[in-house]
């Protein structure tokens, strides 16, 4: 067992995710969310769990595997065009996930999503959690724009809105 890690994610808790993302950062996020799915026919969801419980972390549960369990939990993966994409981050580990769907992930894969964490990984690290946060949903945005050009109206499948977990 990884003991850093239990202390971190025992220590990190919902007050410290509130403190970094205030309801003014959560309702800028939103509107970066909405302005970028203005121009695609894509789906963004972002999500940010400030740690684990202590049955994940007896596990080895990885940010990797809680993402992907997320994703499914916030139904990323069920739009019509196989087209939303989750960011996840897990305060306590300082990682960032990005998972898409089937028909995103063809055309963008796991190398694009990486660079994408590295640079929000790197803003994180400077205390600009907010800003990151923005850079990334810009940065996905621009695959789905030139992956899922919008093309006429579109429906808004899944919320805009963060999800504090």
């Amino acid at each position: 067992m990884d003991w850093k890690r239990i202390s971190r994610h025992l220590w990190i808790g919902g007050p410290h995710v509130r403190r970094l993302f205030p309801e003014e950062t959560l309702g800028r996020i939103t509107a970066a969310i909405a302005s970028s799915e203005g121009g695609h026919h894509g789906e963004i969801r972002f999500a940010v769990e400030a740690s684990l419980d202590w049955r994940a972390l007896a596990r080895g549960v990885t940010a990797r595997e809680r993402a992907v369990q997320v994703f499914s939990e916030l139904r990323v993966w069920d739009t019509e065009a196989n087209n939303g994409v989750l960011i996840y981050l897990l305060v306590a580990d300082r990682d960032v996930e990005i998972l898409a769907d089937r028909g995103v992930h063809a055309k963008v894969g796991a190398e694009g999503w990486e660079t994408i964490c590295k640079r929000m990984e790197a803003e994180f690290r400077q205390g600009r959690f907010e800003s990151g946060v923005i850079q990334g949903i810009q940065a996905v945005g621009r695959h789905l724009d030139a992956h899922f050009p919008r093309s006429g109206p579109d429906v808004n499948e899944l919320p805009d809105r963060p999800v504090l977990l």
